[in-house]
């Protein structure tokens, strides 16, 4: 199977077991991160993408709880990964990728996103979404604001691992919403929140 994070002959592709464990202490991590926006041109491999995809989104526990709090443990995040292969959604109980598409859909993302450069310039973009409607069942009127602070918690995670595998990142909140959500096919219910571009530093 190639390092590409979506196999063009299945639909579902599992990952690497993410790490438990790192070279860089998290008080190193949390001092050397910074908002990458140039890249090389490496592509990142199916154990970074893997390992970041856990990062903002991976089950932790046997009762289902993942790397970043939700509020009432609801979690109403999705994320996504596109590189040069194709774009996948993550499902985290699973640790796995279901491939949507086998087009490069860093173009289309990178118009809606004002033409930033890192979006069309990243080896992978993760794109965080959310349906507020799973945690609006408990907490209504103020799911908005949970959903917001939990994607938060999910690219910062996904930030400082970038950082701790010597990568680079930044996140971007600037992008037609409903655009992005038309390149990436998204269902009705799901609004697009961030944009995170990763690569290998320049």
């Amino acid at each position: 199977m190639s390092a590409s994070p979506v196999d063009r002959q299945d639909t579902v592709h599992r990952l690497s077991e993410p790490e438990r464990t790192g070279e860089r202490s998290l008080e190193e991590t949390l001092a050397k991160r910074r908002s990458v926006r140039e890249y090389t041109d490496e592509p990142l491999t199916e154990s970074e993408i893997a390992q970041l995809l856990w990062a903002a989104q991976g089950v932790t526990s046997s009762r289902g709880l993942r790397t970043a709090p939700s509020a009432g443990a609801l979690y109403p995040l999705e994320l996504y990964v596109m590189t040069a292969e194709g774009a996948a959604r993550y499902d985290p109980h699973e640790h796995s990728l279901e491939v949507l598409s086998d087009d490069d859909l860093r173009p289309r993302v990178q118009r809606a996103a004002l033409r930033q450069e890192p979006v069309g310039a990243a080896p992978a973009v993760f794109v965080v979404a959310g349906v507020v409607e799973r945690t609006a069942a408990k907490y209504g009127g103020r799911a908005h604001r949970y959903m917001y602070m939990e994607a938060g918690h999910a690219a910062q995670n996904l930030l400082l691992q970038a950082e701790a595998l010597g990568l680079g990142g930044v996140p971007i909140g600037a992008f037609n919403d409903d655009a992005v959500a038309e390149a990436l096919s998204l269902p009705p219910d799901h609004a697009a929140l961030y944009l995170i571009p990763v690569g290998h530093p320049r």
